[in-house]
């Protein structure tokens, strides 16, 4: 299910995309290097379940915390959201932030529940 967006937002995640790259659920699936995944949608998407392995670190804290959470900015991230859009302005932010290996998912978590990929859920 897709959400209608707004056009000035539409057009920062475009100008957002054309600064960052972007990787795909396959690509993704085939990485054998390290990588931090960080889950950055809002703590109820997060508690409804999210990637394996991933960590959670909400697009309204990712500046304040990203430090604490990935100090090596040489680190590289895969950030990923409900479908790609707010991942792609946070790695921007990163970037801007100094990091120097951030891709955002391609489709982000909606299309790896619409492929039937594992999830988790975390216990309540």
């Amino acid at each position: 299910m897709s959400k209608a967006h707004n056009p000035g937002f539409l057009a920062l995640v475009a100008a957002a995309k054309a600064e960052v790259k972007e990787i795909s659920i396959d690509e993704l699936l085939e990485h054998n290097q390290p990588f931090v995944l960080l889950d950055i949608r809002e703590d109820n998407e997060w508690a409804r379940g999210h990637l394996p392995e991933a960590m959670h670190l909400g697009k309204g804290i990712i500046e304040r915390d990203i430090e604490q959470v990935v100090a090596d900015k040489k680190q590289k991230i895969v950030l990923y959201c409900g479908g790609g859009y707010r991942s792609a302005l946070s790695a921007q932010t990163l970037q801007q932030m100094g990091y120097q290996q951030v891709l955002s998912l391609a489709g982000g978590y909606r299309e790896w529940l619409d492929r039937g990929l594992a999830v988790e859920v975390p216990a309540s």
